[in-house]
């Protein structure tokens, strides 16, 4: 079988609001099939956000923080996004993935565990919780959005070190959660560019086997 073709855009560093302009435009023009399965990877300005939720109590301390606060359609609770960070936005159409949004984050969680394998880290699922970890340490959070399905948002991944803009902050809604990186749990200095490349190419072999498996 032939490995499913996918648009692969690294867009260096990006406003959040930019970017999810950008996202809204790409799920149109894949609802209308003027554009192929495409997978946006980059970084973003310093900006907290939260899904669509009353409970907003994860913001915690970050609404006087000084940076931005977007609430935004993903799912989940509150985040942070900044440099040395890489995030992705997979723009699929999942009508040809099984229209399972379990199984797509099950995907996702999977392409990022082999990537951490490919870094020498030892990451996994942990029972109950998307995203990834290292033992019980949050390497990568997770939180999609759907649009006549069509998907949008994806995953974070703390690459660089600097993991302080999430102590203004309870990750995800999780209490006592502890935050850790790709350079802290391999002990290499990796840039966000740089592993970008290694995640994307673990997307797009876990997508493919996805893809055609339907």
């Amino acid at each position: 079988m032939t490995t499913p073709a996918f648009d692969l855009r690294w867009l260096g560093r990006i406003d959040y609001l930019a970017a999810l302009n950008l996202q809204t435009e790409l799920v149109e023009e894949r609802r209308q099939g003027s554009i192929g399965d495409t997978i946006l990877l980059l970084e973003h300005e310093p900006v907290y956000t939260i899904g669509r939720t009353r409970d907003r109590s994860s913001l915690r301390e970050a609404e006087s923080d000084g940076l931005p606060v977007v609430e935004t359609n993903r799912g989940g609770q509150a985040t942070y996004h900044g440099p040395g960070q890489l995030v992705g936005y997979p723009i699929l159409d999942l009508n040809h993935y099984g229209r399972d949004l379990h199984l797509y984050l099950r995907t996702l969680e999977d392409a990022l565990i082999e990537a951490c394998g490919e870094a020498g880290i030892a990451a996994d699922r942990r029972e109950g919780l998307t995203g990834v970890w290292v033992e019980d340490r949050k390497i990568a959070s997770i939180g999609v959005g759907v649009r006549h399905w069509i998907s949008m948002h994806g995953f974070a991944i703390n690459v660089a070190a600097d993991l302080g803009g999430f102590a203004a902050i309870i990750p995800c809604g999780i209490q006592d959660v502890t935050m850790t990186s790709v350079e802290e749990e391999s002990a290499g200095v990796w840039s966000v560019p740089a592993f970008a490349e290694v995640v994307g190419a673990a997307l797009m072999r876990s997508l493919g086997r996805l893809r055609r498996g339907f």
